[in-house]
């Protein structure tokens, strides 16, 4: 089967394995949390460094067991539970380049990280203080590892509408200068999207693209609110849109990406089995999809392993797996210069690898 690229969809070829290709591969990541990434050695320390204070484990391998969630609404508990190990501009400083220090191990060479800084600020943490703790990682794993990160700053939905407004005030007020995008992350269940559309109209005018979730434990109701109320440019995970042909088609004429989390959506109970997750459904719908690891190490995951898995589920070869490595490219927040620099290099590595 041919894709609409010309890339070939079908068994994975070459005796090296789907996987190493994978693994060299250049890569660009569009839906991945700041807190959520940080590796078990890095809450572990945390949860070391401020023991007595926080319930979660100090020892990296009981990380595993305390990252078995039996629901969304556990995933959250757990999630906010890490967020707490977070007390100040050096615990940001060190998460941050910690996550930076991942990335580069498997060849990710941009990505736009949500991050959440009123989980911060009103934790204590000073805002300016936040600003520059994620500023000097940020250009320091540029300079040092050659990952290019970028800021997504997200309301998070399960604090309400004063969350909403300081959100606002800090992406609008005290931007910093990687941040390019205004998101909105936590539960969906009960936290309709129309609420928060002042926040991004605001967002929106100060120049910040729009790229909330919606549509991963709810309908597809939940996207289209996301694209008509709050001017979604990028849909975060979409799971249920593939419930409403007419929404498929609207995601699909305008090229409105989907930011898909195969395990994620696994171990948060939003599809019950892998082989029933609808990527399959999205791509042979012609949408434009991109493979992303959400919150890796709470998941078991990392970006090298989603791509393995939805070359598995999609049947792709090597130049199908690049194709979708260029997906996320295309619908990055880069300007074309970076954006031209990073799918050439998918496309070289492509050529060596086949040669």
């Amino acid at each position: 089967m041919v894709q609409p690229d010309g890339s070939r969809i079908g068994n994975p070829s070459g005796n090296r394995g789907i996987e190493a290709f994978i693994a060299g591969m250049p890569k660009a990541e569009l839906h991945v949390h700041h807190v959520g990434s940080a590796s078990p050695r890095v809450v572990a320390e945390l949860a070391a460094r401020h023991r007595g204070q926080a319930k979660v484990p100090t020892d990296p391998a009981a990380l595993a067991e305390y990252f078995t969630f039996t629901d969304f609404a556990h995933f959250i508990e757990v999630y906010l539970s890490v967020v707490d190990l977070i007390r100040d501009a050096e615990d940001v400083r060190a998460l941050t380049y910690g996550v930076a220090e991942d990335m580069a191990r498997q060849n990710i060479r941009y990505a736009e990280l949500t991050v959440t800084p009123y989980s911060s600020v009103s934790r204590g943490i000073p805002d300016v203080a936040f600003m520059e703790a994620i500023e000097d990682a940020r250009l320091r794993a540029e300079k040092e590892l050659g990952v290019v990160l970028r800021w997504c700053f997200d309301i998070p939905g399960e604090a309400g509408l004063a969350a909403a407004e300081e959100t606002a005030r800090l992406a609008v007020d005290l931007a910093p200068e990687g941040l390019v995008s205004f998101g909105l992350g936590g539960p969906e269940i009960g936290v309709p999207r129309p609420q928060f559309k002042p926040y991004f109209d605001r967002a929106r005018a100060a120049g910040l693209s729009s790229v909330p979730h919606a549509g991963e434990t709810t309908g597809p109701e939940t996207v289209w609110d996301a694209i008509r109320v709050l001017g979604a440019e990028r849909i975060g995970h979409g799971t249920q849109a593939v419930k409403d042909p007419a929404l498929m088609d609207f995601l699909g004429e305008h090229r409105i990406p989907l930011e898909v989390c195969p395990t994620s959506n696994i171990a948060t109970r939003a599809v019950e089995r892998m082989e029933e997750h609808p990527i399959r459904q999205m791509v042979d719908s012609g949408l434009l999809v991109t493979v992303n690891s959400d919150d890796p190490p709470m998941f078991g995951t990392d970006l090298n392993t989603e791509y393995a898995v939805a070359a598995r589920l999609l049947d792709l070869d090597e130049a199908g797996v690049a194709a979708l490595a260029r997906n996320a490219v295309e619908a990055s927040f880069l300007d074309a210069a970076g954006k031209a620099r990073i799918a050439g290099e998918i496309d070289a590595y492509l050529a060596a690898w086949q040669a």
